[in-house]
Formats: C-alpha cells, structure tokens, sequence
C-alpha cells in the first residue's frame, strides 16, 4: 500500500507537526508533501531524513518570511500536488491541506486541527489583529477570505472520512462542511513532563504573543496584583515588558530544560486562549500543575473543574478582571487542586492512547 501524507507548511516544530511527526511514525514509508518546507536543521528530526515534496510557493520571492502572504495561491498550489499513484492520502489541515486532489479509488483520511479559522467564524477577530478591518487592503483580505470560503466548502467532499482533534472542532467541521468526524485528540508526550508534588509561589503562562493568545490581558491582571508573581515564558516583545510591573517576569523563548523547570514548580499555569485544543495545558497538568483557563474550546475538555478531582478551574471573559478573580478564586479553594489528579488526567492525552486510535481508525477504514 503506498501512502501520502499532506502537511499544509513546515516552517516551526509546533503543535500541529508534533501530531504530524506521530503520523509518520506510524507510516515511516510514507511520502510527505507540503506547500513550503523552511524548517531549521535543529527542527527537523521528527521528519526522519524524510525528503519533502514542495509547492512551487517554495520557489517564490520572500517565501521563506512571508508565506503566509501568498494565501490566495495556497489552493492552488496544494491541487498542483500529483497523488495518483497513492492507496492511501493522509492530510493533516488547518488550512488548505484537506483540499488535496484524490479519485474514486483512492482513500482520504483527514485530520483537521481546525477548518480555516481566518476565513470562517474568527475572520473579524483576525482582520481586526491584522489591521485589515477598513480600507482598500481590508477589502482585498475580505474577497480573498470569501473566495477561500467557497473552496473550503466546494473542497471537503473530496474527504472520505474526517478526523477531529477535540469535540469543539468536531463541532466547527459540522457548521463549516455539514460532515460528521471522529475525535481523536492529539498526541502529548506526556513523559517529558514528570510531575511535581512540592509548588512555589508563582503563576506562569507559556505562550507566543500574538493577539488571540491575550496575553496582555495576563499580565494586566498581576499588574493589579503585585503581591503574586507571574512568569511569562515564549512571549518577548518589547511592547509586553514595558508593560509589566515588577512582579511580572518576561523570560521570552527558553530551552525545554528552563521551561520543564518554571512549569513544575508553578502553583498554577494561566491559559487566556479559545484554543482548538491547548497542548500547553495537558503539559502543565502532567507536571501536577493545575490550569487557570478560559472556560471555551478544547480547554472545556481538557481541565477537570467538577467533582471530588478538579484539576483547574475557568473564567468566562477575555479580560484582566475575569483573569483576576479567578486567580483569587484559585487561592480560596488551592487545597482541592492535587498535583498527582492533575497528572492522571493529563495521561488521557498520551503518545500511545493517540498512535492506538488513529492507526486503528485507518484499518478499519481500508478494509
């Protein structure tokens, strides 16, 4: 059986490819085909010396920077890839990559992280980040988000069948497609996070500063408290550490050791997103750290804030306000938050519970 996988672009060792990397574990024969491959050497070992078929994107002026500016060809060019010779077609999408070309005879399995979010439910949130709410560019961004819309949906029936990776995305796939899919959530490597009993007096957030992670609203919160401390790790801009007090310490990237290191020995971890998932906040709670989330997303199916084993507890707005009382909440109730209840639902989302399901799905489908 000869198999393809179909990964949108390989530009960072994030979220999507560590599903990606799982994949191909499992179908280390595979060929793997992506618009742009500009990952760094030091990035690329989860490939396994893969060679990368590429788009002619690839090729085009400033690719290697602004990718994401040429949006408009990314349909085209993921049509342009030639998978006829293939049994089996894997996509892993969040953007165009489900839109690849198969036939009758061939079977496409696809696992979406998420349907376009720029183009569909989230395109005024993003438009407004971007700048591009108003005026001649933000009327450009607006045509192209529609004509991507018409080929998203025109596109998912030439998915045979659909995988999801949380329920809030399965919800997302059903408004955007009118499909059904099937959850499986994506792998977390677990035992690179050993847990932690023992807890210091300090928050932290894990993150890259971009608008939709609120991040600013993290930090306005401990402005106002400046009698607890918080760790920001990832997030480095000079814009976010004029804006902390004293209490609030801007680390920026760190090495996997640092970051192990500040999530262990956190009281609580801070997660302010509407994620399609939330890796960080699996990663946190397997080092008994519990989770202070926003109460929306794949964070509703990841933290525990019910019955005798709660493992977090959420806010219902974006704000520093919500984000403040629900650290004091937090404190008030800290006693029920166990470290070794934090790692047991984190183990729910391992490695080997994802590679089990999914391979299990596509023999079950190829029969």
């Amino acid at each position: 059986m000869k198999i393809a996988i179909v990964h949108e672009w390989l530009t960072s060792y994030s979220g999507s490819e560590k599903v990606l990397g799982q994949i191909l574990s499992l179908y280390p024969k595979a060929d793997l085909y992506s618009l742009v491959d500009f990952l760094p050497d030091n990035q690329r070992s989860f490939l396994m010396n893969k060679k990368v078929h590429t788009s002619f994107i690839q090729n085009l002026p400033k690719a290697r920077t602004h990718f994401r500016r040429y949006l408009a060809l990314m349909p085209l060019a993921i049509e342009q890839f030639d998978l006829r010779g293939y049994d089996l077609v894997i996509s892993s999408s969040h953007c165009v990559a489900k839109g690849v070309l198969t036939g009758p005879d061939q079977l496409h399995i696809s696992y979406v992280h998420s349907p376009i979010r720029y183009a569909w439910d989230l395109q005024r949130q993003y438009l407004q980040e971007a700048g591009l709410s108003k005026g001649i560019k933000g009327w450009i961004a607006k045509i192209i988000l529609h004509y991507m819309r018409l080929w998203d949906t025109r596109t998912a029936n030439g998915v045979d069948y659909y995988i999801a990776n949380s329920h809030f995305i399965e919800k997302r796939i059903w408004k955007c497609y009118r499909r059904e899919a099937t959850i499986i959530y994506p792998p977390v490597d677990i035992s690179a996070f050993s847990m932690k009993e023992s807890k210091e007096e300090f928050y932290i957030t894990v993150s890259r500063n971009v608008p939709y992670k609120k991040i600013n609203a993290i930090v306005q919160a401990f402005n106002t408290m400046p009698e607890k401390k918080l760790v920001v790790i990832g997030a480095d801009t000079e814009k976010l550490c004029n804006m902390a007090s004293k209490n609030v310490c801007i680390m920026g990237e760190q090495p996997f050791e640092v970051l192990l290191d500040y999530m262990q020995r956190a009281k609580a971890f801070v997660f302010a997103a509407e994620e399609d998932f939330g890796i960080t906040t699996v990663e946190a709670q397997a080092c008994g750290t519990p989770v202070i989330a926003y109460g929306k997303g794949g964070s509703l199916e990841i933290v525990i804030t019910e019955g005798g084993s709660p493992t977090g507890l959420f806010f219902y707005q974006q704000t520093s306000d919500s984000i403040k009382d629900a650290i004091h909440e937090f404190e008030i109730n800290y006693s029920l938050f166990k470290p070794q209840n934090c790692r047991s639902n984190a183990e729910r989302f391992g490695v080997d519970r994802f590679r089990h399901e999914f391979d299990s799905f596509v023999n079950r489908k190829m029969k």
